[in-house]
C-alpha cells in the first residue's frame, strides 16, 4: 500500500449554490477548461488558469439526480449535458452548448417523461451513449462520421430463411381407371382407423403365441428344452390316478425299474451295491452319552 500526499492547488468553495450537490466534473481534451454540472440547475465552464469566476454559465437546466453527466465533444468544440423532468411533466433532453459562446447548438429529445442521467461520447467510435431514468439505454451515431460500434448491428442484414420444398404425398384419384388400378377411397376417418387397426404394422400388434415346433428363431409355447419334451412326451401321456397314493405309484415300478432299467442300462453290470449302516438296538438301561458341550468340566 502506498500513501501519497496531495496538496490542493486550486479551491473554489462557491462554484455552485451552497447546500447542493455537484453531479459531474469534466476536463477538456486540451486540459485548459473544466465543465461542472450542479444540482442547482446550472452548467458552468471554468478556465483552469483563472478559477475565481466561471467563463460561462447556463441556467434553468433542471437536475434532480446527483450523477447527471456533462462532457466535452472529441473535438473540444461542444459541451453536452442532460436535463431532468418530473414524473409526467415533460421530455428529457440532451443539450449541446458551443464552447466559445455557450449558446445552445442542438436540443435533442431523448425520452418522454424520463430524465437523461448518464451520457458518454466515445472519441474513437464517435457515438453518444445515453442512459435514462426509466432504465433504457440509447446510442446515437452519424452514418458518415461514426465508425463501427452500433453501425455493425444496424448494417447487418437479416438472414433469409431457406424455403423448404416438399412434394405432397396425396393420392391420385382416377374414377375412370380400370378396377385393377383403382385405389380405395375412404370417406370417413372411422374407416381409416379401422383399416389401420387391421394392419399389424401400423397398429404395432405384438407377435401372436407360437404353437408347435420352433421355427424362425422362435420356440414353441411348450418350450424347447429336453425337460419340457420329456414331461410332455412321457409324464403327460401317463397321468397318475387321483385315487392312488403318489408314493405307492412310484414304489410299484421299483421292481420293474431294477430288473429292466431304461436310463442306467450302460451301468447295469458295473453299478455298485448300496451299503447302508446298520443301527443296533440300544441296550436297556444304558443312558445315551452326553455331547461334549454338555459334559461337566473337571
Amino acid at each position: 500500500m502506498f500513501c501519497v500526499k496531495v496538496n490542493t492547488a486550486m479551491v473554489n468553495r462557491n462554484a455552485h449554490q451552497l447546500g447542493t450537490d455537484m453531479s459531474s466534473l469534466c476536463f477538456s481534451y486540451d486540459g485548459l477548461c473544466l465543465a461542472s454540472r450542479g444540482c442547482d440547475d446550472t452548467l458552468k465552464l471554468w478556465d483552469m488558469r483563472k478559477m475565481k469566476s466561471p467563463l460561462h454559465v447556463a441556467g434553468n437546466l433542471e437536475n434532480v439526480f446527483p450523477m447527471t453527466d456533462c462532457l466535452f465533444s472529441p473535438d473540444d468544440k461542444l459541451i453536452v449535458t442532460g436535463t431532468s423532468v418530473r414524473r409526467g411533466e415533460g421530455v428529457g433532453q440532451l443539450l449541446f452548448f458551443d464552447r466559445d459562446t455557450f449558446s445552445v447548438v442542438t436540443e435533442m429529445d431523448v425520452a418522454e417523461n424520463a430524465s437523461v442521467v448518464r451520457c458518454v461520447w466515445h472519441p474513437k467510435l464517435n457515438q453518444i451513449m445515453v442512459g435514462t431514468a426509466d432504465g433504457n439505454a440509447k446510442v446515437y451515431y452519424d452514418p458518415d462520421l461514426s465508425h463501427r460500434g452500433a453501425k455493425l448491428c444496424v448494417v447487418k442484414t437479416k438472414l433469409k430463411r431457406a424455403q423448404i420444398q416438399f412434394l405432397a404425398d396425396d393420392p391420385i384419384i382416377t374414377p375412370h381407371a380400370l378396377p385393377m388400378f383403382k385405389e380405395e377411397r375412404l370417406k370417413s376417418t372411422k374407416k381409416i382407423k379401422e383399416k389401420a387397426r387391421a394392419d399389424p404394422i401400423k397398429s404395432h400388434r405384438p407377435d401372436m403365441p407360437f404353437h408347435g415346433a420352433g421355427a424362425g428363431g422362435r420356440l414353441g409355447s411348450s418350450g424347447g428344452t429336453l425337460a419340457s419334451y420329456i414331461s410332455k412326451k412321457y409324464a403327460l401321456q401317463r397321468p397318475i390316478e387321483s385315487s392312488l397314493d403318489p408314493r405307492e405309484a412310484i414304489i410299484r415300478h421299483a421292481k420293474e425299474a431294477e430288473e429292466n432299467p431304461m436310463w442306467t442300462t450302460a451301468y447295469h453290470k458295473t453299478q455298485p451295491k448300496a451299503v447302508f449302516q446298520q443301527i443296533e438296538e440300544d441296550k436297556e438301561g444304558e443312558e445315551e452319552p452326553l455331547p461334549p458341550w454338555k459334559k461337566k468340566k473337571l
